[in-house]
């Protein structure tokens, strides 16, 4: 079961976001990205690849993800 999006998204200063626009598009996103990998993962699973592997490529995406923060320095 995938979890609901957090209840507080973790600022940098140890704080919640608290602006709301930015908590509903985060919310949002988090949304859109369950939609996205639950079709990839349905999809995969459907066409015959194995299940633990599917769950390793989606779960590679994440990990190969670069910040922003440091791809712009």
């Amino acid at each position: 079961m995938i979890p609901p999006p957090p209840v507080v998204w973790p600022g940098l200063d140890g704080n919640g976001v608290g602006c709301r626009e930015k908590i509903k598009m985060l919310n949002d996103n988090y949304a859109e990205a369950v939609d996205v990998l639950r079709d990839i993962f349905d999809d995969a699973i459907l066409m015959g690849v194995e299940e633990q592997a599917a769950r390793d490529i989606l779960a590679g995406i994440v990990q190969g993800l670069v910040s922003p923060k440091r791809a712009a320095s």
